[in-house]
């Protein structure tokens, strides 16, 4: 989470409010308000609640959202959580998880399972994209492969013939990698990329938008049995599979 000082210093200043003053409001000294301000320090959620009163705004108003400032899943869980009113046992009990996880997680000191995100953001009544994203999908998903294979981001780099930053990249969301790279990692992980690409966070969405007679085709087994198949096909094998396809329907 990265707390924007400039944001701060914008909206006291909109208010007429010396840095003594909102100090004084927000109950912090004037020499750590300023040296936020100036991105010198990162604030507690504590603290930042309380500058956030101070300037009568919701507290998301003053975080960064989106590349490496993004809010963590912890951090997201940590703020749906106050916004439902509910405190750490009474989550951890609707989650089925224990405090201590779950408080493990909020700080950021552990990264959950899928499964887990699930049970969360159910007990929280929101969908999981709310707490890893649309596009932090992959990067949770690749990292978690990662570590229950042992490997270190170097590692799996190195095997897959990519560079160490962008394993990196990839796990924190802040690219999006080729089809190209996704094998690469994939035969390493001996993971199939479409495990990458599929969005858990939104196939609720996806069925509720599809109609009667699409979910009914999904059901088929020769139709899974054939999406099964081009799951596992590298990118030249799906550009035979679609030519194919064209021409078989040209020719008829």
């Amino acid at each position: 989470m990265r707390v924007c000082g400039k944001r701060i210093r914008e909206l006291r200043e909109e208010r007429g409010y010396s840095l003594q003053d909102l100090a004084q409001r927000a109950g912090v000294s004037v020499s750590y308000l300023s040296e936020i301000e100036r991105g010198a320090k990162r604030p507690s959620l504590k603290t930042l609640d309380k500058v956030a009163r101070a300037l009568n705004l919701p507290r998301e108003q003053l975080i960064e959202t989106g590349g490496e400032g993004g809010l963590a899943p912890g951090e997201r869980i940590r703020l749906l959580r106050e916004r439902a009113g509910k405190n750490l046992n009474t989550l951890a009990e609707a989650a089925g998880i224990s405090v201590s996880y779950l408080s493990e997680i909020e700080r950021g000191n552990v990264y959950p399972a899928i499964d887990t995100l699930k049970k969360i953001t159910a007990a929280l009544e929101v969908p999981l994209s709310s707490v890893i994203g649309t596009g932090g999908s992959l990067g949770h998903k690749l990292r978690q492969a990662r570590e229950e294979r042992g490997l270190t981001q170097a590692e799996l780099a190195r095997a897959a013939g990519v560079s160490a930053g962008l394993i990196g990249q990839i796990e924190q969301g802040k690219v999006q990698p080729s089809l190209k790279t996704l094998e690469k990692v994939g035969a390493v992980l001996d993971i199939s990329p479409c495990y990458f690409i599929a969005d858990d966070a939104g196939v609720d969405e996806v069925l509720n938008q599809m109609s009667p007679e699409l979910r009914q085709l999904l059901i088929e087994p020769q139709v899974q049995s054939v999406l099964r198949l081009i799951c596992n096909c590298n990118e030249s094998e799906l550009r035979f599979i679609l030519n194919f396809i064209q021409l078989y329907k040209r020719s008829h």
